[in-house]
């Protein structure tokens, strides 16, 4: 033990933060990190749109179209709610369109995104899951379930038509 003196670190001052130097590759955990978090934002941006709209919807839309209409009248512009946070996720954690990766947030942020709508769903319609799924109108509940798919596929998607361009421009 001869040079183990050498190997301890200086003691560190009170107060300061210890940062490890950045790396030019980044380690695994990292990415995994990365992957959550972009994950969780991506269902919070969806989710609170959805919120804001679901607002706007259930008193304005549904008593005077009724649940099926609103429904479908409030699907596109969730759609655009979708590609613009994917598209921001994307950007703002540095995603690469790796399909791994891009599916990882989408599967992420689905999940998080059901057990929201099942918890919302037990809590204010003080209803059981099961009731609540068949009660749900055929026509506005497959039009949800594809809306869902594509909440989860879309950062995937949208990686794909990135490597396009690349490829198409290079």
């Amino acid at each position: 033990m001869l040079f183990r003196s050498t190997l301890r670190e200086k003691p560190r001052k009170a107060g300061y933060l210890h940062v490890r130097p950045q790396t030019a590759m980044p380690t695994h955990s990292a990415n995994a990190a990365r992957i959550v978090k972009a994950g969780f934002a991506y269902f919070g941006l969806v989710f609170g749109a959805g919120f804001f709209l679901g607002s706007i919807r259930v008193p304005f839309l549904v008593p005077r179209f009724g649940e099926r209409i609103a429904e479908l009248i409030e699907t596109p512009f969730m759609f655009v709610v979708v590609v613009i946070a994917a598209r921001y996720i994307a950007r703002r954690y540095s995603l690469p369109p790796q399909p791994f990766i891009r599916l990882s947030v989408g599967a992420i942020g689905l999940s998080l995104l059901v057990v929201a709508e099942l918890a919302f769903v037990a809590a204010v319609q003080r209803g059981s899951i099961s009731e609540y799924v068949a009660n749900k109108d055929p026509v506005a509940g497959t039009v949800f379930l594809a809306m869902l798919v594509l909440f989860a596929l879309m950062p995937l998607i949208l990686g794909r038509l990135q490597l396009a361009r690349e490829r198409h421009l290079a």
